[in-house]
């Protein structure tokens, strides 16, 4: 099956069989227990939904499909995805080598939680030169965590040379790819052992339904992972997974409209006279942007862009918009707009912040699936403005 069939009927096959009903849409299973014909027989291995549900079944059955993996499992958030993979492949005393240009919470969860309370070892790096990876690699390192693009830089690394460096040294390597989608980038297929998504963005898309996900074709990792989601029990509930199934469905054409848009609108502010720089993969003036045409079938929906202004001419630009609706998150139909400095990323201090080159005119734009007239005619009068 190609792409958009696969997100559309896997999972969600009808039983037309003897004791089916047929179902095009899966029911949302709500049971929280199962009954059994004998103590020690689960019927069709359900027991309890912290374990096992048959809709969050179905979900993970697509996501496996359309990450081209074997095993995929599903949690309550994107946070609590990233939570028990660590929890349940780590243990005190590991290092990891991160990007230095990550999610703000997820920098968060490594510092605050792992670091300060479970003695798990971070280094983050411009994961953007290989070497620099490579360099930091000890004797205790366990994993090598990856954003590509970053998250609000769009900042691209080589999945393939640093998951071949990882191999080398029996090193796990993990890439978000919530940024880019499964329509637009594979990494399993490029030598990553485990992808991760907060399914809440552009699996979902229509910013009803928090959760997250991880792929792997690994059995190994898969048997860690889901003990971990057993134990310490953020799953995805029935119905979250049935909106995300439902999102799911429309993957395809959704991300293909995002990115023309994203390619309009990151061509228009490229040539805007108070726009300072553009950070989009797609542009040919991005650093990366043969990296992008090689590893990725797309360049996403996300755009970031820096004014030539202070963070009050900043904030009066993006308050003034009237399509972009001043909020974190991103992926959904609808086009969102922030300012990194003091919303998604102010967890971090400004020495982090400046490190990474984050400043606060920098604005990150979630591209919808609106007219492009209107949304380009919206960035128009707020540029006036200011």
């Amino acid at each position: 099956m190609k792409f958009e069939t696969s997100a559309i009927h896997v999972g969600e096959e009808p039983n037309v069989k003897e004791g089916g009903y047929g179902d095009v849409v899966i029911p949302i299973h709500l049971s929280t227990t199962f009954a059994r014909k004998s103590v020690g027989t689960p019927t069709q291995g359900y027991e309890y939904s912290r374990t096992r549900n048959p809709t969050r079944d179905a979900l993970e059955a697509r996501m496996a499909k359309l990450e081209n993996a074997k095993h995929a499992l599903a949690f309550s958030s994107g946070m609590a995805a990233e939570a028990t993979l660590l929890l349940g492949l780590l243990k005190s005393g590991d290092h990891v080598v991160a990007f230095d240009d990550l999610y703000g919470g997820t920098k968060r969860l490594f510092n605050r939680i792992l670091r300060e309370h479970l003695d798990i070892q971070f280094t983050f790096v411009d994961a953007r030169k290989t070497e620099e990876v490579q360099k930091k690699i000890r004797t205790d390192t366990k994993l090598i965590w990856l954003e590509t693009p970053t998250n609000p830089l769009l900042k691209l690394c080589d999945i393939k040379e640093i998951s071949q460096i990882a191999k080398e040294h029996q090193i796990i390597t993990v890439v978000d790819n919530t940024f880019m989608s499964p329509y637009l980038q594979n990494p399993l297929d490029l030598g990553a052992d485990l992808v991760i998504h907060s399914s809440t963005k552009y699996i979902n898309g229509h910013s009803d339904c928090i959760g997250g996900v991880i792929m792997m074709n690994s059995a190994t990792y898969h048997k860690k992972i889901q003990f971990a989601q057993n134990a310490i029990g953020a799953i995805l509930s029935p119905f979250d997974s049935y909106l995300v199934l439902r999102g799911s469905k429309t993957l395809a054409i959704r991300m293909k409209q995002h990115q023309q848009n994203a390619t309009q609108l990151s061509q228009y502010l490229e040539n805007h006279p108070k726009v300072a720089r553009v950070y989009y993969p797609g542009l040919a003036s991005h650093p990366d942007h043969l990296l992008a045409k090689r590893q990725m079938k797309g360049f996403g929906g996300m755009i970031s862009f820096e004014l030539d202004r202070d963070l009050e001419s900043t904030t009066k630009f993006v308050e003034s918009l009237k399509y972009f609706a001043i909020a974190e998150s991103l992926g959904g139909v609808e086009s969102l707009i922030e300012i990194p400095s003091v919303m998604t990323h102010a967890s971090l201090t400004e020495m982090e912040r400046k490190h990474i080159g984050l400043n606060d005119s920098l604005i990150r734009v979630s591209v919808g699936i609106e007219h492009i007239d209107d949304l380009l005619s919206d960035m128009e009068e707020a540029l006036k403005g200011i």
